[in-house]
């Protein structure tokens, strides 16, 4: 988390840089009025790129929702979107690209995959225990000490050792309800 906080501190540092490096000519020869219409130009065809595409993705939740799907793709996209908006308002270069890599669809869809893999997925199993994705422990009663999952049959380990979860399947007895008479 620090290094994405770290990150996003240092793109409006590229920034400064570069627009201090095109304004006094150092990377190429560029009059300052120019770099800041430049800056302004990015924002503005960015800002309507993005509102076209907010566009496009409310369409798409509506038909989803219409046709009783869950729009988790769109609803993504459409916090890209917003994330976009808010890189193309803020003044620079660097910040404009970043902002046209999220707004542009072509560019987006693997940034969506990236942030359901490594950010959306993550969340949702620690606040759900794995019950969300199904990476859920069933393995059965924890260790005697009472810490930690067992690791006999059915463990994680994937079978075994039955002794150290206390339970052994061969030992067990198959009771049947229909042929007892009491």
């Amino acid at each position: 988390m620090l290094r994405v906080i770290g990150l996003l501190l240092l793109i409006p540092l590229f920034d400064a840089v570069l627009l201090v490096a095109l304004a006094t000519g150092v990377i190429y020869p560029i009059r300052p009025l120019v770099v800041v219409a430049l800056v302004v130009l990015t924002a503005l065809v960015g800002m309507l790129l993005v509102r076209a595409e907010g566009r496009a993705t409310l369409q798409s939740i509506q038909r989803k929702l219409a046709t009783g799907e869950v729009p988790t793709n769109e609803l993504v996209d459409g916090g890209l979107l917003i994330a976009a908006g808010a890189f193309f308002l803020t003044p620079g270069l660097v910040t404009d690209a970043v902002g046209l890599l999220l707004a542009i669809p072509v560019t987006r869809y693997p940034i969506r995959a990236a942030v359901r893999r490594w950010v959306i997925e993550p969340y949702i199993d620690a606040k759900t225990g794995g019950f969300a994705s199904g990476q859920v422990y069933v393995g059965g009663f924890p260790n005697e000490d009472g810490q930690g999952p067992a690791t006999g049959a059915g463990g994680p380990t994937g079978g075994g050792s039955a002794g150290s979860s206390g339970f052994d399947p061969d030992d067990a007895t198959d009771v049947d309800f229909e042929d007892s008479e009491n």
